[in-house]
């Protein structure tokens, strides 16, 4: 996500990137050092640690990046008069109730990955209430290989392609986040919590299903067409637990801007495309 923002950002800001080697989120210390000199009027937070397995892992580290590391970028805003967008998850929800999530939900994490992702949000508000904190989820794009990277990859190698049926959310295209948020880095309206991403939502069963769906129309050299349903219960793959159901209601971010977030499928064609046609 920080590379699509970084990339169509630059031709309207001045842009400065952190890479992983440049800055060290889990280095606390490092951290102001890095930012004294720098003349910045805006700061977005996409980094921190996603894996949500590796989080319940190494607990510690998880609560360095995804809210120690938050809480020190919103105290040197604060200090700045600097605007902070600070990144989250839709992790922070158990997954029980299964209507779309409102920014107004009771939230109940039920991995560490979720928890300090969570917390993370709590310290980022409390330091610098005119933050804007933006939930995503399932993001896929350009500059990281992501769940239909994944599925696409199986297909053309494998005539037996699996995923599971029993998990719902709402794909985001990175390239449409970086277009939606740009107008959030001037505009105090958007403040607190928001939920930004393609409309409708999915399993990871259709997510999948789609997108060989759409390669097989593009005429990719595919093993098989078809995905193979599991369910998330007991799946040997995961050690920490995933919540069920954490669609995003984005109706304060249609009404904030003005925008109706087009359909999952319609960008996930969009991104296949022009990742993937055959030249």
């Amino acid at each position: 996500m920080g590379a699509a923002l970084a990339r169509r950002y630059a031709t309207n800001h001045t842009v400065i990137e952190f890479r992983r080697a440049d800055l060290n989120v889990l280095n606390l210390e490092s951290i102001p050092p890095a930012l004294e000199s720098l003349d910045f009027d805006s700061v977005i937070y996409t980094a921190g640690i996603t894996s949500v397995d590796y989080c319940e892992d190494h607990p510690s580290e998880a609560r360095l990046s995804n809210t120690e590391t938050p809480r020190i970028l919103a105290e040197i805003c604060a200090a700045r008069g600097a605007r902070f967008i600070h990144v989250s998850t839709d992790y922070v929800f158990d997954g029980i109730d299964s209507s779309p999530r409102k920014e107004t939900d009771p939230t109940y994490p039920i991995s560490v990955y979720g928890q300090t992702k969570l917390d993370g949000e709590r310290a980022v508000l409390s330091v610098l209430p005119e933050s804007l904190v933006i939930r995503v989820s399932w993001l896929f794009g350009p500059d990281k290989p992501s769940f239909p990277d994944m599925i696409l990859q199986r297909a053309l190698n494998k005539d037996h392609v699996e995923a599971i049926s029993d998990k719902w959310s709402c794909p985001t295209y990175s390239e449409d986040l970086a277009f939606w948020i740009e107008p959030m880095i001037s505009d105090s309206r958007f403040k607190g919590v928001l939920h930004l991403s393609n409309s409708n939502s999915c399993s990871w069963l259709e997510y999948g299903q789609t997108t060989l769906e759409i390669c097989e129309r593009m005429g990719l050299p595919l093993k098989t067409r078809h995905v193979e349903a599991l369910s998330r219960v007991n799946f040997s793959g995961f050690k920490a637990r995933r919540p069920e159901h954490t669609s995003f209601d984005t109706s304060r971010f249609q009404d904030l801007s003005g925008i109706k977030p087009r359909s999952w499928q319609d960008a996930l064609e969009e991104y296949l495309r022009n990742q993937y046609s055959v030249k």
